[in-house]
């Protein structure tokens, strides 16, 4: 007989928190019908100023097969927070969740940018991606390097060594899922592959305090310049450089300058 489920989510909290945000997300694109285009990230709509649509692309599902697959893996893998002792635990978890969240979306962008403009492949120019799966890929990674001896579990059944989970689950979505992000799975390896090895380090409290303060000014900036939500206490102006915008708080008269430089089907992740 296995645990109490209340303990496992006692030792695992981000996982468990991070479960029920997505399940919520999910819960309300159902609710007010809201397809994958509305929160999806696509190399068309990044170039427009949708840089928001990192973060909501991650966190949005649009089936509920999709959320409870992603779900499943992740739940698994909150095993890294119990590894404190080889020097992950719940902070490492936290501080690398962003990092994965951005790194890879970013990622997958600039994959796009030179499949386009290299390659000449239109087709990636609106491939709108959704979905958790980058951050996944990740923590797969992650674990695969610094413990290879952990397994992961999918729907309670299916168990996979975790040294070959990255690339054994890489190659089965995308065989058996056609609509699966191969790019946008590939990059969350990546990203994970430079987190384990060291070659993305350094991330404590005061980074991820700082990181995520940028991520909420430059998503509710985004969201306000792109049309997307009309934001009542800002107002965004240009100063003498038009490629600089200013960000003014009504009624404070407090202003923020921000640089800004121009950037030249479905898929789920």
């Amino acid at each position: 007989m296995g645990r109490p489920l209340f303990y496992e989510i006692v030792e695992k909290p981000a996982t468990s928190c991070i479960i029920g945000i997505c399940s919520a997300i999910w819960f309300y694109i159902q609710k007010r019908n809201i397809g994958y285009s509305h929160v999806g990230l696509s190399y068309e709509n990044a170039i427009e100023g949708h840089h928001w649509r990192i973060i909501t692309s991650a966190f949005s599902h649009i089936s509920a097969i999709h959320l409870v697959f992603n779900m499943s893996a992740l739940w698994s893998l909150g095993v890294v927070e119990q590894l404190g002792h080889i020097g992950l635990g719940v902070a490492y978890y936290l501080h690398h969740t962003l990092v994965l969240a951005i790194l890879s979306g970013a990622l997958v962008l600039g994959m796009y940018h030179l499949l386009i403009q290299r390659f000449k492949i239109e087709y990636f120019r609106r491939v709108t991606a959704v979905g958790y799966s980058c951050v996944v890929f990740g923590w797969m990674t992650i674990l695969a390097v610094k413990q290879p001896s952990s397994k992961l579990d999918l729907f309670g059944f299916l168990s996979l060594p975790i040294s070959v989970a990255p690339f054994e689950s890489l190659i089965f979505t995308s065989i058996i899922v056609p609509q699966a992000s191969f790019l946008g799975h590939l990059s969350g390896i990546v990203v994970g592959y430079a987190i384990a090895w060291g070659l993305i380090h350094g991330m404590n409290n005061y980074w991820a305090i700082s990181m995520l303060g940028w991520i909420v000014v430059v998503f509710v900036v985004s969201l306000k310049r792109s049309g997307a939500y009309d934001f009542k206490f800002l107002e965004i102006e240009s100063v003498t450089d038009p490629l600089l915008p200013s960000v003014r708080f009504l009624g404070s008269g407090r202003t923020l300058q921000m640089s800004s430089l121009p950037v030249e089907g479905v898929e789920i992740v």
